[in-house]
């Protein structure tokens, strides 16, 4: 009887690869390129940007132009920093030998996607710290502006201005006026007190949708009392403060629904603009991985 003695034997078909399939350093080399070009491309937009608007009226390009411009622009700046940095993750990347031809295909894309991730996540890094210097910078000097007036402004002029902030803050002050309301006005209230009155009044209406009937009778008697208007004058001219207020606040209102828009439009095209670089990447890739394999 023959004894068996334990023999190594190599395995020459390993059922698990020693190596991974995800290759890093290309993909780190693809992400910072792409992260490079993607800044030298945003600063580029930035200036083109600028240089279309304006601030003065009726000149350089409108904010539906200037929206769709960016769009535009974040399309190509994705494009072509993922193009580029998928590209080099599959050139750059180790030839996998003994692989069926769809697994060289799934792999070269997941590194293009990875390079893609890694790319967004370093720009959104160096933009984020880039935002939080400015708004630290520009923090700095408006307190540093803020302290200086503050120290140069005498003590009447302080006690005022607390006084108008205090008037538009409080939000019972409108009612205890009407409480105290008369059908003649005394000529001993200060054009302070009667100014601040009028502005309460008129921003209640202006939040409410208009001046109401009492507030606008209570106005004509401040403005003929103040101003020696008759009471037909005086209301002429109270209406047409009040249109000319709804006017302003209509403006502003626009201007606020169109800003809103714009930013809605731009945070939609910058997430369908990053879906279309993830795209580009892994399909960059993989024609970078298979020319790689070819030559």
């Amino acid at each position: 009887m023959v004894e068996t003695v334990g023999v190594y034997v190599e395995d020459r078909n390993p059922l698990e690869a020693a190596t991974s399939g995800v290759a890093w350093p290309a993909i780190i080399g693809g992400a910072f390129a792409a992260a490079a070009l993607s800044l030298i491309l945003l600063a580029l937009g930035s200036g083109f940007g600028l240089a279309s608007v304006s601030p003065w009226s009726n000149t350089g390009a409108s904010a539906t132009t200037f929206t769709v411009m960016t769009a535009i622009w974040l399309i190509v700046v994705q494009w072509l920093a993922s193009g580029l940095g998928g590209y080099l993750t599959g050139r750059l990347r180790t030839k996998w030998v003994g692989l069926h031809t769809h697994e060289v295909f799934f792999r070269d894309t997941a590194n293009g996607f990875l390079t893609w991730a890694v790319a967004t996540v370093i720009g959104a890094a160096f933009l984020a710290s880039a935002a939080a210097s400015v708004v630290s910078g520009t923090a700095t000097v408006v307190a540093g502006v803020a302290s200086g007036a503050a120290a140069g402004a005498s003590q009447g002029v302080a006690e005022q201005a607390s006084q108008s902030v205090g008037t538009i803050a409080d939000p019972t002050a409108y009612f205890v006026d009407s409480l105290y309301r008369t059908d003649h006005p005394s000529a001993n209230v200060s054009d302070g007190d009667v100014r601040a009155q009028s502005s309460r009044i008129l921003l209640n209406g202006l939040r409410n949708g208009d001046v109401t009937a009492p507030d606008k009778t209570y106005l004509v008697l401040l403005v003929a009392d103040r101003t020696g208007l008759s009471q037909a004058d005086a209301a002429k001219r109270v209406d047409e403060v009040i249109a000319q207020a709804k006017a302003v606040e209509v403006k502003a209102r626009q201007a606020a629904d169109t800003a809103r828009k714009a930013g809605a439009y731009l945070s939609i095209f910058t997430a369908l603009s990053m879906l279309v670089g993830a795209f580009i990447a892994c399909v960059a890739a993989a024609l970078g991985g298979q020319q790689r394999d070819e030559y």
